[in-house]
């Protein structure tokens, strides 16, 4: 055995064991950081080849994992924007330039223009609903913004879907007088409703609905402004009616056949449609049983919240709500093969694979966590352990190198 290789052993094995404690340092000192994943060395052998009687010592060769893949426990917070991804998924950040990273640290909070952003600096990202539903770029980050949430934000919509479930009472006479879509002032009718919609302003539209009996199993259904209407007496509008329909019932089971919905230009809005398909003809009295339609008046967020599925809604002052962006998580085929950069983001790699985006609760990715931040993955007590352990280690590998050192000593000063 040569004595400088066993000198060179002792020097490889105070290396790995150093970079082990290095780790171990890092971990301790992160064990307080939100989504933090822990490091650690492994360790493998260095063989040197030998021949005849003599051994040439190799050393020990480390290399640096992190537990990417090792969830951390979740805590609860009062904080709403306070995220955590129960199971499988990153979320997706952006920086000030707009590069995409996944993270897992999702102790999010509003910046002074609105977007959330986390301790490290990144912001958010999410899919807008501002041109409807979004979908999912599976292979990219294309159509990823910042969230952005303002909420001294003044927001109105336009009524543009509604549904409206009502019965018709099967026993009502035939009208046989003129009907209101003649909008006369003698007009006739079997029963009335009205409904809010909203225009393009957010101001309020009052719609007048009249339904008339016009022979067995056939109604008539006319839509009217109310703003158009006759002092006292409704009849006659100043205007047309908005529209006109013709509804047809089953005979035998009391179901509307035709039409399934019906189209309204709202005054001042848009195109209102308005769904009627489980409009019945029963033995019984006029009921509306659900009557729902979108838009809202000009109001303020009073809060946000998330749902496990991802969607960010926001509620209103005047107790509406509206979906305003969609949160998309990030997953790899082996997240531990993620390059860690500063502030505890990643980045992928060859050896992790492409990312893959997907919505929370879909597609393996795990559930949206409102409320609640994923803390480190870091057993103190381990660690510890691991720094005693690695200690210890380092010393015994010291000893080596000191005996190689004196043994050097001796063959030195022998004497011929």
């Amino acid at each position: 055995m040569s004595l400088y290789g066993m000198m060179r052993t002792g020097v490889s094995g105070m290396q790995g064991q150093a970079s082990k404690l290095s780790t171990i340092a890092d971990n301790i000192a992160n064990s307080s950081t939100t989504g933090y994943k822990k490091f650690s060395v492994e360790f493998s052998t260095l063989v040197v080849n030998s021949g005849g009687g003599s051994y040439n010592s190799g050393g020990v060769i480390t290399s640096v994992r992190q537990a990417v893949s090792q969830d951390g426990v979740i805590q609860y917070t009062s904080s709403t924007t306070d995220l955590a991804i129960d199971g499988d998924g990153f979320f997706i950040v952006q920086d000030s330039e707009g590069n995409s990273f996944l993270t897992r640290a999702g102790s999010f909070v509003p910046d002074a223009e609105g977007r959330l952003i986390n301790s490290a600096g990144y912001y958010l990202s999410g899919y807008s609903y501002a041109n409807g539903t979004p979908s999912v770029v599976v292979n990219g980050y294309n159509g990823l913004d910042p969230v952005v949430i303002t909420s001294n934000e003044i927001s109105a919509t336009p009524s543009t879907e509604g549904v409206f479930q009502s019965n018709l009472p099967n026993a009502a006479p035939v009208v046989t007088g003129t009907l209101p879509s003649a909008n006369a002032a003698a007009s006739e009718y079997t029963e009335k409703s009205s409904m809010v919609v909203y225009d393009n302003l957010g101001g309020e539209v009052i719609l007048d609905v009249y339904y008339t009996k016009t022979a067995a199993n056939t109604w008539e259904l006319t839509v009217f402004d109310q703003a158009d209407a006759a002092a006292g007496t409704s009849f006659p509008y100043s205007s047309a009616p908005l529209t006109t329909q013709t509804l047809n019932f089953d005979g035998t089971t009391g179901d509307l056949l035709t039409p399934a919905n019906f189209t309204v230009a709202v005054p001042g809005g848009q195109n209102l449609t308005i769904d009627i398909g489980d409009m019945t003809q029963l033995s019984t009295e006029f009921l509306v049983s659900d009557l729902d339609v979108n838009g809202n008046a000009p109001a303020t967020i009073d809060r946000i919240d998330f749902s496990a599925e991802g969607v960010l809604y926001a509620q209103y002052s005047d107790g509406t709500t509206r979906n305003l962006y969609q949160i998309a998580l990030a997953s790899v085929a082996s997240p531990d093969q993620l390059v860690a950069l500063s502030g505890n983001v990643f980045q992928t790699s060859d050896m992790s694979g492409e990312v893959s985006i997907g919505f929370p609760n879909s597609n393996g990715n795990g559930a949206l966590k409102s409320g609640a931040i994923e803390t480190s993955n870091v057993d103190i007590a381990e660690e510890l352990t691991e720094m005693v352990q690695s200690q210890r280690n380092y010393t015994a590998n010291s000893k080596v190198f000191q005996t190689g050192s004196d043994l050097m000593d001796v063959l030195l000063n022998l004497r011929s």
